[in-house]
């Protein structure tokens, strides 16, 4: 996968993928197999522990949806993205700006998450 846009978009529909086998392909596909994912509330490791950690963030907020807020902006083997996590069509109640290294077939190897406050 070298389109960067479309990994973003994927990277977001696999937050939004409520089905554990779909979800598990699309962490596959968007991520290395020993990839890592780390924001100030939790962290996970390999397919495994990004799928559980997704799947707990879907348990905790039920039926909000991670939507692009601006980017991708990209560079070398790094790309950064800013999105948002709401009810359809409501506002949102979390913020938060992603940063990722890739590997070199295109999938994310390391993605570091900032979040902010809703108005901040």
């Amino acid at each position: 996968m070298t389109d960067v846009t479309t990994l973003v978009e994927d990277y977001l529909a696999t937050w939004n993928e409520t089905d554990a086998t779909a979800r598990r392909a699309l962490v596959s596909r968007v991520f290395a197999a020993d990839a890592d994912y780390l924001d100030p509330q939790m962290a996970g490791a390999g397919t495994d522990g990004i799928d559980t950690m997704i799947a707990g963030v879907q348990q905790r907020f039920p039926g909000l949806k991670l939507t692009l807020a601006a980017g991708p902006d990209t560079h070398n083997d790094r790309v950064r993205f800013s999105w948002h996590l709401a009810p359809h069509g409501g506002e949102p109640v979390a913020l938060g700006i992603d940063f990722a290294t890739l590997t070199p077939d295109g999938r994310m190897q390391s993605v570091t998450g900032f979040l902010e406050a809703p108005g901040a």
